[in-house]
């Protein structure tokens, strides 16, 4: 997961990662983008994004503010992104703080893929989020836990996962599945989002 390659890295001011992974990521990257008060946590950034708030006066002169509350910094941070033509981007800090602001974001990976053509991964301290449709083969390693997320497909089957994927209605009727070999694959009629996690059980 450490290899993968990313045009950018957006850091949101939510909990700093301390594992290995999302700060390889982080180190390797081409371009970082900062929401608001993240900066704090990685100077090196080339821009902020948000109102300013919480960003000091050291790295205002970085500051991108965009007025607009009909979006929250995460996605004004996609957009910049995107007008730069990074549409492989990595999401940072987007967790471990408020829970509705967890929430939030996790769902805001869907929306990037699916309406702005965004090919994203979050990244947080125990595993990742990627958003997928129809048929997808994942790297992955015996023992690794995996959860599907359903968003709106009609059919959904998997192979090489302990319990076999279906529709579901629920977001926690596909948690807590087991990859049981070194790749998974699954097939649906729409979107879906699966975490790993970076450990295998």
């Amino acid at each position: 997961m450490n290899n993968e390659k990313f045009d950018a890295v957006i850091v949101a001011n939510g909990q700093f990662p301390k594992h290995a992974i999302p700060l390889v990521i982080l180190h390797n990257a081409k371009h970082i983008v900062a929401c608001d008060g993240a900066i704090c946590h990685v100077p090196q950034a080339e821009a902020v994004i948000g109102d300013g708030d919480s960003v000091p006066e050291a790295f205002r002169s970085k500051l991108i503010r965009i007025e607009e509350q009909d979006d929250n910094d995460l996605t004004k941070a996609t957009r910049y992104c995107l007008r730069n033509g990074w549409h492989r981007i990595a999401y940072i800090g987007c967790t471990g703080k408020r829970e509705d602001h967890t929430l939030g974001n996790i769902s805001l990976l869907m929306r990037y893929y699916r309406d702005m053509n965004v090919d994203g991964i979050l990244f947080t301290d125990n595993g990742i989020f990627t958003p997928a449709h129809g048929h997808r083969t994942f790297s992955s390693m015996k023992g690794q836990q995996v959860s599907i997320f359903n968003f709106g497909s009609h059919k959904l089957v998997s192979k090489g996962l302990r319990w076999d994927a279906y529709d579901f209605s629920e977001w926690w009727q596909g948690t807590l599945n087991e990859a049981l070999d070194s790749t998974f694959s699954l097939q649906a009629d729409g979107y879906y989002l699966v975490y790993q996690t970076y450990e295998a059980k």
